[in-house]
């Protein structure tokens, strides 16, 4: 990730803290989020497709209070990478065709790297107790 990727999803991370302290917010969030996706799973969002929706339904989950063992900064990264997915200004413009939205995946790349462990962890309790 360039250096001004890093910068525009650290800037996310301090307004992704508001939403932690309001799943109200959170879950506008996340309904923008999965509005934005609708017509855009095909160019550079299909190659992160399944690790966008596995943020969805953790960050479901955890809104619902269903999964409640989401560390903090792991829930910051989440929101943090759906804000930078939501944001029409980005380092790249999510209007210009393909290129638009090929920042917006390599966030949501970072942000699976990042919380690796810990959506691992969600996956076992999502498919042992969900």
């Amino acid at each position: 990730m360039s250096i001004k990727g890093k910068e525009g999803i650290n800037m996310k991370k301090n307004k992704a803290k508001e939403y932690v302290n309001d799943k109200d917010k959170a879950s506008e969030l996340l309904d923008e989020a999965k509005e934005k996706l609708k017509g855009n799973n095909s160019g550079p969002i299909e190659k992160v497709w399944s690790d966008l929706q596995l943020l969805f339904k953790a960050l479901n989950d955890w809104i619902k209070g269903n999964y409640r063992e989401f560390p903090t900064g792991t829930l910051i990264m989440i929101i943090a990478s759906l804000l930078y997915f939501v944001s029409p200004i980005d380092l790249v413009p999510d209007f210009i065709p393909v290129a638009g939205l090929a920042d917006d995946a390599t966030v949501i790349t970072f942000t699976i790297r990042q919380i690796h462990d810990d959506l691992q962890k969600y996956k076992v309790w999502k498919k042992n107790y969900a």
